[in-house]
């Protein structure tokens, strides 16, 4: 099969020929007027559920799952990473279990590229926990790691930890060991702290500048701390909602868009209406300005926001260009999530994710035409 359109990266017009791969790309010398753009799929590593289903919910069923990816389809995501947040061991194992079978037995399956696990080895403390359920946070434990793991039959990818757990450092130079990325979020750590838990492996910061205390030091902060450090990819929520505009700016400039990545987020109101909705076992509400909070109102507990509306909120909130807001929803996440042929962008030997969109360069927009998972259509607009 071969897909015309334009190239993000270089404007120009190309003809990719794929099956499960890329064959081959080439530039075309008469394109044909009205193209779409072209652009490897979205990969988001940070997924909690969407459309009314909870990734978390170990009784979630399959068919509700499956109907979940057709929807995320439609946003441009060709490959996710479900995320299972604090609980209780067994909930947390049986949603992983859940999970794994799911991704084992749907035609969709191939798309759940690997699994996040968010927690429980974060901060107890009000803030930086964010809308984790406090009694089930609890410290480091490599033996629980090895419980999901063979629960989710090897398919935890990546996981995020406080480093000021003192078994911190230990627990993720093992994780690293076996493969798994490890991430710093959900913390309070001192520099020392965050230093010992990059040099122990931990390579990237989850949704930086959230999950955190609403009052900082001005300087020194983990927040700073984490910004300052080449060795750290950062994932940012760009819904409005989540990060102001300015701290965005900012944050993009001190990391750069080379060590950024967008995530969502999302949790299981996403592209519903308003109302109360799960999120593990706490009750969460979307309201009319689209956030999503804790039923008492107090606190963020993930977005609603959809991968084709934060790449558009990179550009009109942060000014990235196109090419920039898409390599932070494509090869960046590829690259720090390892996920494999995903890496180069559109090229020969990658698998053939793509998403054909149309840019509105007036409102810095986009709207998805066609999503292609492993050289088959699985949404088209038209």
């Amino acid at each position: 099969m071969t897909y015309q359109g334009i190239d993000v990266g270089t404007g120009e017009a190309i003809a990719v020929t794929f099956d499960e791969q890329i064959q081959s790309v080439e530039h075309l010398i008469a394109p044909p007027e009205g193209l779409p753009y072209l652009a490897p799929g979205f990969i988001d590593v940070q997924v909690n559920g969407f459309a009314g289903v909870d990734y978390n919910s170990p009784a979630a069923s399959h068919e509700a799952i499956g109907e979940s990816i057709r929807r995320m389809y439609e946003t441009g995501v060709t490959r996710f990473f479900p995320t299972v947040i604090t609980g209780s061991p067994d909930d947390m194992t049986g949603a992983l279990r859940n999970l794994a079978r799911a991704k084992e037995s749907l035609p969709e399956g191939a798309s759940m590229e690997a699994f996040h696990v968010e927690g429980p080895h974060i901060s107890p403390e009000d803030g930086p926990r964010g809308a984790h359920p406090r009694r089930w946070v609890r410290p480091p434990d490599l033996e629980e790691f090895r419980r999901w793991q063979e629960a989710a039959q090897g398919n935890v990818r990546l996981v995020t930890v406080a480093p000021e757990w003192p078994e911190a450092p230990r627990y993720i130079e093992s994780l690293v060991r076996e493969g798994v990325v490890v991430a710093i979020g959900h913390t309070r750590a001192s520099a020392q702290q965050l230093n010992d838990a990059v040099k122990a492996g931990a390579t990237m910061s989850t949704h930086l500048g959230n999950g955190a205390d609403s009052m900082l030091p001005r300087h020194p902060n983990y927040i700073w701390d984490q910004l300052a450090d080449d060795r750290l990819t950062a994932s940012f929520i760009a819904d409005g909602i989540h990060l102001p505009a300015s701290f965005l700016k900012v944050a993009l400039r001190a990391k750069g868009v080379e060590r950024s990545v967008l995530v969502t987020d999302a949790v299981a109101p996403a592209g519903c209406a308003p109302g109360r909705y799960r999120l593990g076992e706490v009750e969460v509400v979307l309201s009319e300005d689209d956030s999503v909070r804790l039923a008492d109102g107090a606190r963020l507990a993930g977005s609603s926001l959809k991968m084709d509306r934060g790449v558009t909120k990179l550009m009109q909130l942060a000014g990235l260009s196109l090419l920039e807001a898409i390599t932070m929803a494509t090869r960046n996440p590829a690259r720090a999530a390892r996920v494999p042929l995903r890496q180069r962008g559109v090229a020969p030997g990658e698998r053939a994710d793509f998403v054909l969109f149309r840019f509105d360069e007036n409102e810095r927009s986009i709207l998805v035409e066609k999503t292609v998972v492993n050289g088959q259509v699985v949404y088209s607009r038209n």
